[in-house]
């Protein structure tokens, strides 16, 4: 319907353009044709997306009611059974890899370049759908046995009008502050996929509108004529100006170069969406089409404006936002951020962090590992000082600053300089102003009766906040949580030293031996003497874990609807993809996991 207005709003517009170019029998049949095809895509637009929010808020509803349910029932046999078309739909379609079971682990051409991951079954389906689609729209109508030189402008409208319709939900789907993610629960991970995907049709679509008045040209006067008609027509040059940078976008995004060269790709691709636009709305000036681009315009300032309000407000005053930079055994780093002012933290966000000492502009994406509230003792003693007076409960909670950490492992880049700079420091450590940008994404798994948190590495600062949430909800009472089991896989027992500090404070909770059990994998330790279990909750083990035995065991002792979560490596994460999808028949478990791809 919104289409619908919009584009009966235009129609004067267009009768005004077609007089001034000399076209006074207005919009032809073609024309019209267009505007149905704008209406079409438009269309699959909303019900994707409706679709989606009806998934989104049916899910949310059941995982409530199952909350509220499980609340005192230690039993909780009714949510252990599956049912059979939801568990054979994500056995076979949401959790399933697009061929055997690769999907998260990346193909490599060496250990420094890989070319990326293969999206699972149902993005394959949804992608190749889309696609399909807009070849089908770029097709539909036209008559192919009328003369050439109709049939080339026909499909050169067309594919023009496809591609700028698509720039919207291209520009939108780039964005951190995108809505669609809100509405539908879709991953930024998929989003980013669902971007780069939108971004390859704009460029084919705008290739071929451009080839296909090339052709037309060429057939009817040669190539002298496309040369002088590019250097004479402000029109016909910002038309190929705006190919040309979309053609550049695209060699610049495949994902050797993107992550080979980060902050060139990044900057270069900024640059190089900008000029896109602007000539694209050189070359739609006085046509009605040149509408559409306010929509694109209108999404990217609106986004742009956002993130520098959160970066003014989450960081600007009361002192700023300042991080200390601590050096960890591994070739890791905690990163500990105190907010100017405070926020609210959930299990699973993420934020970004801008450290101008280190990377002037640049900003990074890490998981937030670890929050609490601490006093800021400096301001506190000031306004005691002042008042001369000891300091109320009310004085107290008023400067209270969020800490946040983040455990960062040393890879190239950015997290080369920040390593290099604290290991330079004055006992490895430094304090310097920083930004954040955020929080981003969070989930809440309070309301299975099993949860099973897998990590590798460094992906142990997604699940430690979990674990946390859910050991404090269970000694409430306000989970339906009865049992919860980390998995930490990690190469050395010194890697261990990344989160001891919050893992005893966690160990320390209320009613934390009923509920937690932890199992420590560690894969090349130095002598059997590096590997003891300190109890019977938290035990250790040399080697790799047996994935299938360990889910067994967990199907065969859980209690409730179950959830396997991982952050970890590709390998890991297919692995227990395959052993999640092989019991989805007999156990209703959920398989989250947790990426960041770019």
């Amino acid at each position: 319907m919104i289409t619908n207005t919009l584009l009966l709003s235009f129609l004067p517009a267009v009768r005004v353009a077609y007089a001034s170019g000399g076209h006074d029998e207005g919009p032809g049949p073609a024309d019209f044709e267009n505007w149905d095809v704008q209406h079409f895509l438009g269309y699959i637009w909303i019900a994707f997306v409706a679709v989606f929010i009806i998934y989104q808020f049916t899910f949310h509803f059941i995982r409530y009611i199952r909350t509220i349910a499980c609340l005192n029932n230690d039993t909780q046999r009714y949510f252990s059974r599956p049912q059979a078309v939801w568990s054979w739909f994500r056995r076979n379609c949401l959790n399933a890899p697009l061929f055997r079971t690769r999907h998260h682990r990346e193909f490599k051409l060496s250990s420094a370049v890989n070319i990326g991951t293969l999206p699972s079954r149902l993005q394959t389906f949804l992608l190749v759908g889309y696609f399909a689609t807009n070849v089908g729209f770029c097709l539909w109508s036209i008559d192919f046995s009328q003369p050439y030189a109709k049939v080339a402008g026909e499909f050169r409208n067309r594919t023009g009008i496809m591609a700028v319709i698509n720039m919207i939900p291209l520009f939108l789907l780039a964005g951190r502050n995108n809505p669609i993610i809100t509405l539908t629960g879709i991953s930024f991970d998929t989003m980013n996929l669902i971007h780069r995907w939108f971004g390859r049709i704009v460029v084919l679509e705008a290739v071929a509108h451009t080839a296909a008045w090339m052709a037309s040209k060429v057939k009817t006067k040669g190539w002298v004529a496309v040369q002088k008609s590019i250097n004479a027509s402000p029109f016909i040059m910002s038309g190929f100006i705006g190919t040309v940078a979309f053609v550049f976008l695209l060699m610049q995004s495949p994902s050797p170069v993107r992550h080979a060269y980060y902050e060139v790709f990044l900057h270069g691709h900024i640059i190089g969406a900008a000029l896109a636009l602007g000539a694209v709305w050189v070359h739609l000036k006085d046509m009605t089409y040149q509408y559409m681009l306010y929509g694109v315009v209108a999404l990217w300032a609106m986004e742009r404006t956002i993130r520098l309000v959160r970066l003014i407000v989450r960081n600007v005053g009361a002192g700023g936002t300042k991080a200390d930079v601590e050096v960890l055994p591994g070739d890791a780093l905690r990163v500990t951020v105190r907010m100017a002012r405070p926020w609210s933290f959930r299990p699973g966000q993420h934020a970004y962090v801008y450290m101008p000492s280190v990377g002037l502009w640049t900003n990074h994406p890490f998981s937030l590992a670890w929050s609490e509230e601490e006093e800021d003792l400096n301001i506190a003693n000031m306004v005691a000082d002042e008042k001369g007076l000891p300091m109320s409960r009310q004085d107290i909670l008023e400067h209270h600053k969020t800490s946040m950490s983040f455990i960062i492992r040393r890879r190239t880049g950015f997290t080369e300089k920040l390593f290099k700079k604290a290991d330079l420091s004055a006992a490895g450590k430094f304090t310097t102003s920083a930004f954040i940008e955020g929080p981003y994404g969070g989930e809440d798994l309070s309301s299975y009766g099993t949860v099973m948190l897998w990590a590798a590495g460094i992906g142990i600062t997604h699940q430690v906040p979990h674990v946390r949430d859910i050991v404090a909800k269970y000694a409430n009472g306000t989970t339906a949580t009865r049992r919860l089991t980390l998995v930490w896989v990690i190469q050395s027992p010194e890697h261990l030293e990344w989160i001891r500090s919050w893992m005893t404070q966690i160990l320390s909770m209320p009613r934390r031996r009923e509920i937690l059990k932890i199992l420590l994998f560690v894969t090349r330790p130095r002598s059997t003497k590096e590997i003891h279990s300190p109890s019977s909750s938290v035990q250790m083990f040399p080697g790799k874990p047996n994935v299938q035995a360990l889910i067994d065991q967990e199907m065969a002792e859980g209690i409730g609807a179950a959830c396997v979560s991982v952050c970890g490596t590709g390998s890991l994460s297919d692995d227990l993809r395959k052993s999640v999808r092989s019991r989805q028949g007999q156990w209703n478990v959920d398989f989250r996991e947790e990426s960041f791809s770019w």
